[in-house]
């Protein structure tokens, strides 16, 4: 791939690695940094299929429940770009592992709440851990890699995300149903401490020491301003649907609009005096990044909503149980992993059009399930459901990697660590809002509809209607954005 598509993340890596010189690939690192991504994607997503259990034995309220899952995923989602400067600054390998080993310590907290208080406390905690160790990923898989070795460690760190997505459903249901020891969902989170243990094991032997470029300091107004406001964002949205939009969340959008707007202000300012802002407003020169962005956003926003309304579906509309309705995921997860593989051959020719396949296919997915879950008899198989599942599946897997892969080609070399940053924002971001969205709209036409089981079919069908308008947006992006296949 040519320089103006593939920012050279490697060169900036070997000119700041704590030896000096450049490190030799290694796919024992790429393994670590990949289980740190897929633990903490998967705890965004698990936790949905314990809310349940938890609520029975903690007896939690339902808005002490769903700050298990939303406290997890603002803590997240506002830490991000931070997260990723600190990596800058203090060695991405060092925030890596000191993320890793709070997100450790978290994830016990978390299985042994007493109350839940406790647990949500703990969740926050573990997506505050997760935000400095998940941006540290793709800058240590560009100092480590190089070339068509890169473009494919970047289609496998898609890869991944979409599958802990995708089988968080199943492992969750799997491990409450098993009930290893009488845990309950307690296990779902203590699975993370040996994961954890043994990749901090090696990560010290297989991860060489790097740093970003760009000024000695954490901007710290800069890192305040950011994280406060995609904290209301993300907070407001997702409470909004479950409040029923009352005037505070609101006024927490428009504190948020005021405060990204003093952001921006604030970055270009301390860009014009070189002081190092925690982001350059250079990078969004790329029209190539900027299109990509926005396009992961559009994407992320339709493929996080589905897990979700899917799952409500299954699980309610139709009487399955966790784990039932997990087995159902198994299908979409045929198709990632099976497109995943494919997109993976041409990672050295990825391009605009080719990136823009996968979200029309997903969206012809999504099409097909809402015709088939609407005339689908309450007494009839939800098997009918799998080919088209794994039509969505191929869908997702043809988007993931390859458009992470499109987005950061399009990143100024000197800004590549912080593209990184801002990438992993739009991605969690997405997921976390796309749920706020699905929810907006599928509980009211569950409302309309009477609210009993034989209104779910219909509640899923019209919350597919913007997803599939989402997917088709994502393609639309895609194909704006002035990438073109080429050889490295």
């Amino acid at each position: 791939m040519t320089q103006e598509l593939t920012p050279d993340i490697a060169a900036e890596g070997r000119e700041r690695t704590a030896s000096g010189t450049a490190a030799a690939p290694s796919s024992g690192a790429l393994v670590v940094v990949l289980v740190g991504t897929f633990i903490t994607v998967l705890d965004f997503f698990i936790a949905n299929v314990a809310v349940p259990a938890i609520k029975a034995d903690l007896h939690a309220t339902a808005a002490q429940a769903q700050m298990i899952v939303v406290g997890y995923g603002v803590a997240f989602t506002s830490g991000l770009i931070t997260g990723g400067r600190l990596g800058d600054l203090y060695g991405r390998r060092r925030l890596f592992a000191l993320g890793m080993t709070l997100f450790m310590v978290a994830s016990a907290a978390c299985s042994f709440a007493p109350d839940v208080t406790v647990l949500v406390v703990a969740r926050i905690l573990q997506g505050g851990s997760a935000a400095l160790m998940v941006p540290q990923v793709l800058g240590i898989i560009g100092t480590v890699y190089t070339g068509a070795a890169r473009d494919r460690a970047f289609n496998v760190y898609g890869l991944v995300i979409g599958l802990a997505g995708v089988f968080g459903q199943f492992i969750g249901g799997a491990l409450i149903s098993v009930d290893i020891a009488g845990l309950s969902w307690r296990t779902i989170f203590l699975i993370n401490v040996p994961l954890c243990l043994i990749s901090l094991a090696l990560t010290r032997r297989t991860i060489p020491e790097s740093r970003g470029q760009g000024g000695t300091r954490l901007d710290l107004v800069g890192a305040l301003l950011i994280t406060v406001a995609l904290g209301l964002v993300v907070f407001a949205l997702l409470e909004g649907q479950e409040r029923h939009w009352p005037v505070w969340v609101w006024e927490s959008l428009a504190a948020a609009a005021v405060l990204l707007a003093v952001t921006v202000w604030h970055l270009r300012r301390r860009s014009a005096a070189g002081r190092g802002p925690l982001i350059e407003p250079g990078m969004f020169r790329s029209r190539l990044f900027s299109v990509g962005l926005v396009a992961t956003v559009v994407y992320f926003l339709a493929m996080g909503s589905f897990f979700f309304t899917l799952a409500l579906y299954l699980q309610l509309g139709r009487g399955l149980s966790p784990l039932e309705s997990g087995l159902m995921f198994l299908a979409l997860g045929a198709g990632y992993f099976g497109a995943s593989i494919v997109s993976a051959r041409f990672a050295a020719t990825v391009n605009a059009r080719r990136v823009a396949a996968g979200p029309l296919v997903l969206a012809i997915g999504y099409t097909a399930i809402a015709l088939t879950a609407k005339d689908l008899r309450l007494d009839g198989s939800v098997l009918w459901l799998l080919p088209m599942l794994l039509v969505a599946g191929l869908g997702m897997g043809l988007t993931t990697g390859p458009l992470t892969n499109l987005v950061l080609g399009g990143a100024v070399p000197e800004h590549a660590a912080a593209a990184s940053g801002l990438l992993n924002t739009a991605q969690e971001g997405g997921a976390a809002v796309g749920v706020a969205i699905a929810g907006t709209v599928f509980f009211p036409a569950l409302a309309h509809a009477g609210g009993k089981a034989d209104a779910y079919p219909h509640a899923f069908t019209v919350t597919l209607i913007p997803l599939v308008c989402l997917g088709l947006l994502a393609s639309l992006l895609v194909l704006a954005a002035p990438g073109r296949a080429a050889r490295r």
